[in-house]
């Protein structure tokens, strides 16, 4: 990432240039996984698990937060800092695990973008799989970091309206609402669908983009008093961008709290949901909810392409540049083999199961990772975790792991 040499002046105004990279992150936690399981939890529990955005979103903060200074202090992104100061033989073992989970994190996201073409042009899903994936190499390929950055920003602004004309048509209880967002209730039968929430919350390849792209915004890091203030200002990015994501969750869960779960309508796809909304709020409502899901699912594989190029431009020990080949390649390993396997997969179910499943055994992995390095003087020098940070750092990463590998489980 291109850096900036000049000191940052202080004010409101300096704030608002560095809000961007956190919502790029917040794609992620808006994907259509996030969709899935936030729309089965509102039609299957009403709003009694509005807690699992509101504690998911915390551990996120605080995990993104954390690598994000890591990229700030010491310029480089998890997976330069890994090559580093991780020895080669190691390194390169977990940053290629760390691509395996950007593939099937593009998958996921390439099928969320094709379902929502299904909903609104009954497009086949391969063919919609194949639109979203070229449409999105394109974007990559041809745009600047700040145009695409302004793109996402554009699509999480339609997402989030889209969801407050959604809860326009619908009366949701806010005083039970409100109780539900910190109250933690578990329903019977409700463990599988706290743990695909939860559980999926933090996603490897979120990790390594944030410490990527918060470089955009880096000031001269020679002086101590500068290299405090970003951080300060990457704080303020990443809050506001997790509270809009905690926005959008909560929006999908009280939609389908008031919709789905009044009715006694079971969602078990995406698709369902769509074709539930119809007959409940009318056809604008359908047709609103997949334009949504189509921007969350070309967003998040826009992201997610990003992820990668900066996971394996980082094994050469670079930066990623979409202009150099390694970045480019790393792109495109993700995207093109992450279609080849959604044309290759009978049930686009159950490609989204084993997506997830990849991510649960490679998750440990970064979050681990990401801890050490934060956590060592060699890395950080004076801005290094504290002890009590490390401990909330690795009981979160203890939390996350567990939630992924139980949801695994349950998959079986």
């Amino acid at each position: 990432m291109e850096t900036a040499k000049h000191h940052p002046k202080l004010g409101g105004r300096e704030i608002l240039k560095y809000i961007g990279p956190g919502l790029l992150v917040t794609v992620g936690f808006i994907d259509p996984g996030n969709w899935a399981s936030n729309l089965a939890a509102g039609a299957d529990y009403g709003y009694t698990l509005l807690w699992m955005v509101s504690l998911s979103t915390i551990m996120l903060i605080i995990l993104q937060h954390n690598v994000a200074h890591l990229g700030i202090v010491t310029g480089l992104c998890l997976s330069e800092a890994t090559m580093k100061y991780i020895k080669p033989p190691y390194a390169r073992l977990m940053l290629l695990t760390a691509m395996g989970a950007s593939v099937s994190t593009s998958l996921a996201e390439i099928l969320g973008g094709a379902i929502a073409l299904e909903m609104l042009f009954r497009v086949p899903i391969r063919i919609g799989a194949i639109l979203v994936t070229v449409f999105v190499i394109i974007m990559l390929f041809t745009n600047s970091y700040r145009v695409i950055e302004r793109w996402i920003i554009a699509f999480v602004s339609i997402i989030g309206l889209s969801f407050i004309y959604e809860l326009s048509l619908v009366h949701i209880e806010w005083g039970e609402a409100a109780i539900a967002w910190v109250t933690p209730s578990f329903p019977q039968g409700s463990m599988v669908v706290i743990m695909s929430v939860l559980g999926a919350v933090v996603m490897p390849h979120n990790l390594f983009l944030h410490s990527e792209v918060i470089q955009s915004r880096q000031w001269n890091l020679k002086d101590e008093k500068v290299i405090q203030k970003q951080l300060r200002y990457e704080f303020w990015d990443t809050f506001l961008s997790m509270m809009v994501g905690w926005a959008i969750n909560s929006a999908m869960i009280l939609l389908a709290a008031a919709t789905f779960f009044r009715n006694g309508s079971s969602v078990e796809e995406l698709q369902d949901a769509s074709a539930l909304l119809q007959p409940l709020l009318g056809n604008h409502a359908a047709v609103v909810f997949a334009i949504a899901l189509l921007l969350a699912g070309i967003a998040s594989t826009i992201t997610s392409g990003m992820a990668a190029g900066s996971i394996f431009a980082g094994i050469y020990n670079e930066p990623y540049d979409i202009k150099d080949s390694h970045s480019r390649w790393g792109v495109l390993i993700s995207l093109i083999l992450a279609l080849l396997l959604i044309m290759v997969i009978s049930n686009p179910f159950m490609g989204l199961i084993y997506s997830q499943m990849i991510l649960s055994i490679q998750l440990p992995v970064t979050i681990f990772l990401q801890v050490y390095l934060t956590s060592s003087g060699k890395v950080m020098g004076q801005y290094k975790n504290c002890t009590s940070t490390q401990w909330i750092l690795y009981i979160l990463g203890g939390i996350v792991t567990l939630l992924n590998v139980m949801l695994f489980v349950s998959m079986f």
